[in-house]
């Protein structure tokens, strides 16, 4: 199982829909800073069900739309499309590939679709479940989440590696 492709449109600094291609390696995200490296990473958050306006980086959750600038004007909705490479059934699904895709409008209305279904925001959070990925899972370590867990009580470090490694369903 790994991150196929990412699409963007309309979230945060990305104005234009962008799509993103990745390996079945390890991936880096390079870039200047000021260039979206964050927003990216913020993006999967997102669209894995992310509802804190501050774990994104922002004051409320409507400011993951795009809010125009001097040469484009503001968008209407942020979307935000994955596409999990799914050949070794690590997710019990039928499905080679699973999309998820989140569309917020800003009156605040969001919509979430898996493999273009609408579905809940309960649905992704249960499919992504023991697999690491996810709203709280720690396959995403946003910026100063590393000073975080490296300050932590040793016991607080060990489940914080247990949880990314999966093993805590096997602790009796």
């Amino acid at each position: 199982m790994y991150l196929k492709q990412l699409e963007i449109h309309g979230f945060k600094s990305f104005a234009e829909k962008i799509e993103l291609n990745f390996g079945n390696t390890i991936n880096a995200i390079v870039g200047p800073n000021g260039s979206g490296k964050s927003n990216i990473s913020d993006a999967i958050r997102w669209v894995l069900g992310e509802q804190s306006a501050k774990t994104l980086r922002g004051s409320k959750m409507e400011d993951v739309i795009f809010a125009g600038s001097d040469s484009k004007k503001a968008l209407g909705f942020a979307e935000v499309s994955l596409c999990i490479d799914n050949s070794d059934r690590k997710i019990p699904v039928d499905y080679t590939e699973i999309n998820i895709m989140r569309r917020m409008y800003r009156s605040g209305e969001s919509e979430y679709f898996i493999n273009k279904t609408p579905c809940r925001l309960k649905d992704i959070y249960e499919l992504f479940m023991d697999t690491g990925i996810g709203r709280d899972g720690y396959s995403i370590i946003g910026q100063g989440r590393i000073d975080e867990i490296l300050s932590n009580k040793s016991e607080d470090r060990r489940n914080v590696f247990e949880e990314a490694a999966g093993i805590v369903k096997f602790k009796t």
